[in-house]
């Protein structure tokens, strides 16, 4: 492509911030931004980046459909929420009219195993309308690449288990509220725990109905088996409230967090797959207490076994920095709903971004 990339930002928050500016910094031409905060609406977004005003001004969401008329941008790169049916408005927008879509939704990685009818349901219009949706972020790498990369080098696997910790407060409101961040441990029971105390059939149920909340290993390990070829025949979820011994504030939710209260969550889910290899995933996502830091340890279990440990990996930024590496295998990807798996490896791309389309 011999023009820049034209993008919209929708979602303005913590996360944009790098969005944008890896953006800018890759040949990309922002030529719009969207939000439903009215603290940011109308304002340019060079200010909101610290920056010199550069035209462009946060439009509000529903204003959203015009602007992306008008604008045409080649993809829309969408910073809001944690689960697909939340993306369900700027995901079937952008659909609609034929813009290509990319998301740091956790559940918009492998959306397939949580909430099928709605992924089915993207996929059908953007097919129509020949555009690509599809989400990334973290996991892309650090949860997935990696461990297949290692799956490559491993005669044989008998299981893989993982683990990622993370600060929920460097990624905003929805994502610590969805970890249960703040609640008292009986409220957490009850809101959080008790969605995973089912048998396999209301899973199912709840699945299909399209309001399953999966923890964000859910997808992971849906994603794992489809890249690795597996065959799940069954999967389980469980949350797990976190503690600390002392009071702690949390600046995102605005509130101290009493001893013993949650602070976030662990989530483990372990699939058996037809194959008999084992996927058991944990993520930890908390308000950090100040001795406590971000984390990812993989093992393939096999012939050999292999470990390999990230410590303090800056995961917000390393989030930021693959959606917009992955903007041009979006482009170029088929139509449809196309999770990265299938749209091949990431790769660090050092010329401008049109240059790889």
């Amino acid at each position: 492509m011999k023009r820049k990339i034209r993008a919209v930002q929708y979602g303005v928050g913590k996360m944009s911030l790098y969005t944008m500016r890896y953006m800018l910094e890759k040949g990309v031409e922002i030529v719009g931004a969207i939000d439903v905060n009215p603290a940011v609406v109308g304002k340019d977004i060079g200010t909101l980046m610290n920056k010199e005003e550069i035209g462009i001004k946060v439009m509000a969401a529903e204003n959203a459909k015009p602007l992306l008329q008008d604008v045409k941008p080649d993809i829309c790169v969408v910073t809001t929420r944690s689960l697909i049916a939340e993306l369900e408005e700027p995901f079937m927008l952008c659909a609609e009219l034929g813009i290509n879509a990319i998301s740091t939704c956790e559940e918009a990685f492998y959306p397939q195993n949580s909430n099928p009818k709605l992924v089915e349901k993207i996929d059908e219009i953007a097919k129509k309308n020949n555009c690509t949706i599809t989400g990334t972020g973290y996991q892309d790498i650090y949860w997935g690449q990696l461990i297949s990369s290692i799956a490559g080098s491993t005669q044989r696997i008998t299981k893989i288990k993982g683990s990622s910790s993370y600060n929920v407060e460097e990624y905003g409101l929805a994502l610590a509220e969805a970890h249960g961040a703040g609640l008292t441990l009986d409220e957490f029971d009850k809101q959080v725990a008790a969605n995973d105390r089912i048998s396999p059939a209301e899973r199912q149920e709840v699945i299909e109905s399209g309001n399953f909340a999966p923890s964000y290993m859910w997808t992971v390990n849906g994603w794992l088996c489809s890249k690795l070829g597996l065959t799940p025949i069954s999967q389980t979820q469980k949350c797990v409230p976190q503690t600390y011994k002392d009071d702690i504030f949390s600046s995102t939710l605005n509130m101290t967090i009493k001893a013993g209260d949650a602070t976030g969550m662990s989530a483990v889910v372990t699939t058996e797959t037809k194959e008999g290899i084992t996927i058991e995933s944990e993520c930890i996502g908390k308000v950090y207490a100040p001795d406590e830091f971000d984390k990812n340890v993989w093992t393939v279990e096999g012939e050999p076994t292999t470990t390999i440990t990230v410590e303090k990996p800056n995961t917000v930024e390393l989030t930021c920095a693959t959606i917009v590496n992955r903007i041009p295998d979006v482009i170029n990807a088929p139509a449809g709903y196309v999770t990265v798996e299938k749209i091949g490896d990431l790769e660090y791309k050092i010329k401008p971004l049109n240059e790889y389309i």
